[in-house]
């Protein structure tokens, strides 16, 4: 494996995940959420997924362990690593306490931090938010990282669609902590870091398995990343579009992000 495409890969999921920094900045430098911008690019993000999970991730996975392992055995083990990466990411959701969980909607207008005890609630649900955020952005970081690495004209819209992604996720760090503390320094800090989480799980999903990294490994490794994908746009994606906009503007979001993943993979053919 070339290290230029492990740096590759690398730098695109540092970038998906540093851009909760772009939410905390968002969030500081604006007097009002764009709501509906933030819609469209949600469901948009949620379109180039769901489509480049089961149209490539998973197709080249199925075609990658059925070579090795023959069409019923590689069928069922394709099949049960895109549940186990549902799985897997279903039960992080859980673990965190939703009161803290990164897919809340938070706005720019909600926070008026007034008093000392509503400041201090404040800066507990922007620390814990960080820490949410960070648990998320694991597995994510590895699935950004092992897309790119196995596919390099798949790992650039995946890359773009999970920033995108966090960049609410950032706001949700970042508001909560400026009006407990009124610093817009401390607040945009600790939304940028709380994206580090994905290059770390990047790095250490490398370590540990770049030494077994084979076409079978490949294709567990990309079905589980279809389903982490699918679930995350079920899960959180839609629903925050739908909270931030109107129903339609999702879902227009979520068609024009399909159709633009249909249309850059056909011009990669």
């Amino acid at each position: 494996m070339e290290l230029s495409s492990v740096i590759f890969a690398f730098a695109l999921t540092l970038f998906a995940g540093l851009a909760t920094g772009i939410g905390g900045a968002l969030s500081l430098l604006t007097k009002k959420t764009n709501a509906k911008f933030l819609s469209i690019a949600l469901g948009f993000s949620a379109g180039v997924m769901i489509y480049v999970s089961f149209v490539e991730i998973f197709a080249k996975a199925r075609e990658s362990l059925i070579v090795e392992l023959g069409e019923i055995n590689g069928s069922w083990l394709t099949v049960g690593a895109f549940f186990l990466g549902i799985l897997l990411i279903a039960v992080i959701d859980k673990v965190v306490p939703s009161a803290e969980n990164p897919h809340e909607i938070h706005t720019v207008e909600e926070m008026d931090g007034k008093s000392e005890s509503h400041k201090a609630n404040l800066m507990r649900m922007g620390l814990f938010t960080a820490l949410a955020v960070g648990i998320h952005n694991f597995p994510e970081g590895l699935a950004t990282f092992t897309a790119a690495l196995s596919e390099p004209q798949l790992g650039i819209p995946i890359a773009v669609a999970i920033a995108i992604h966090n960049v609410p996720e950032g706001i949700a760090v970042a508001v909560p902590v400026f009006y407990a503390t009124g610093s817009k320094k401390k607040a945009f800090r600790l939304s940028f870091l709380s994206g580090i989480a994905e290059p770390i799980g990047a790095l250490v999903g490398y370590l540990f398995l770049y030494r077994f990294f084979n076409d079978i490994t490949f294709g567990i490794i990309f079905a589980m990343v279809a389903g982490i994908m699918v679930y995350i746009s079920l899960d959180e994606l839609l629903p925050s579009a739908r909270e931030y906009g109107e129903h339609h503007l999702s879902i227009y979001g979520l068609i024009a992000g399909m159709a633009v993943m249909a249309i850059s993979l056909l011009l990669f053919m």
